[in-house]
């Protein structure tokens, strides 16, 4: 079975909206006619067995410790990621970012078993102007994290690659939002 190819069908079919207006609101503020809702892929278990499968063989030549990013979109991707590379003999930990620092117990913005120094890739469902991944960029710096890459499962081609580049940082994703679109939609 062609893994990537499997997941590019099941986000065409279960993630991508296209209207003939922009009506849908992105986390940017911005309306768009596209709206990828990739949780309805990412919660899934054959999305998750997709996703961890393809992220794994993504991130596994930066040599990273550990895979994670800013809650929500990022956490099932962290965990499939995991799971997979355990399974293939190569473990990355898991980690996920808060959106704020908790108000308890430790007051920790990052959860998961990290050591300052170790190098990480921060993963994110969908890229747009890239704000999540660099909020998640930022939290793992002062930590004393290495972010060495950022990826995604699909790049909505917004600014997101060019943001990311004035931090130093890569995006790599599997696929882009023009992949998904005809020539009619675009």
């Amino acid at each position: 079975m062609d893994l990537k190819r499997r997941l590019f069908e099941l986000i065409k079919e279960r993630s991508l909206k296209v209207a003939p207006e922009p009506v849908f609101k992105l986390a940017s503020g911005k309306l768009s006619r596209y709206y990828l809702d990739l949780k309805r892929v990412t919660l899934d278990p054959e999305g998750g067995f997709l996703v961890g499968n393809l992220m794994f063989e993504l991130i596994k030549p930066f040599g990273v410790s550990a895979v994670g990013g800013l809650t929500l979109g990022a956490d099932p991707i962290a965990y499939a990621t995991a799971l997979t590379s355990y399974q293939k003999g190569h473990p990355i930990k898991p980690f996920v970012v808060r959106k704020e620092p908790k108000d308890h117990g430790t007051g920790r913005l990052i959860e998961g078993n990290l050591e300052p120094g170790e190098r990480v890739v921060v993963v994110e469902d969908v890229v747009t102007t890239a704000s999540s991944a660099l909020k998640a960029v930022r939290a793992c710096r002062d930590q004393g994290l290495e972010v060495v890459a950022v990826c995604a499962v699909v790049d909505r081609e917004e600014g997101g690659r060019e943001n990311l580049k004035k931090e130093g940082l890569e995006l790599y994703s599997l696929f882009k939002l023009s992949d998904f679109l005809t020539e009619g939609e675009r």
